[in-house]
């Protein structure tokens, strides 16, 4: 893969949208302009889900990724993350989708936050039923 030459991808996950480049290197991960540690608070939970991609393709430290990621929390900007990620390998090399498929990494989970509904105090909490 030339220096110069990328692969583009797009994750999402509940309301995080991810915009995923990635290009041969050292295994650097720079998310919006900053190293993943420190733009994760040094979780590691969230670093190893992360890098799952890699790990199920035995790739690790072979990539350098750049990240834009908008909306939702942490979690849901990590997991979008993980699909951008595994989109461009299979954007990159296309035998390597069935691997990925079965490692269940390239399916989006479709859960969306339920609408809050008139006359409700939320999505589906009401008031107490009082009977006299």
């Amino acid at each position: 893969m030339a220096k110069d030459q990328y692969f583009y991808a797009l994750g999402r996950r509940k309301s995080a949208t991810a915009r995923v480049r990635l290009q041969g290197g050292k295994g650097n991960i720079v998310i919006n302009d900053k190293p993943a540690a420190e733009y994760l608070e040094g979780s590691k939970y969230l670093l190893r889900k992360l890098e799952e991609p890699f790990v199920v393709l035995q790739q690790e430290n072979k990539f350098d990724i750049s990240v834009r990621v908008t909306g939702g929390g942490q979690t849901g900007q990590v997991e979008a993350i993980r699909l951008g990620i595994a989109k461009a390998l299979t954007e990159m090399d296309e035998n390597l989708k069935s691997t990925l498929k079965r490692a269940d990494l390239l399916s989006r989970d479709p859960r969306e936050k339920e609408r809050k509904k008139f006359g409700l105090k939320g999505a589906r909490k009401q008031r107490q039923f009082t009977k006299r």
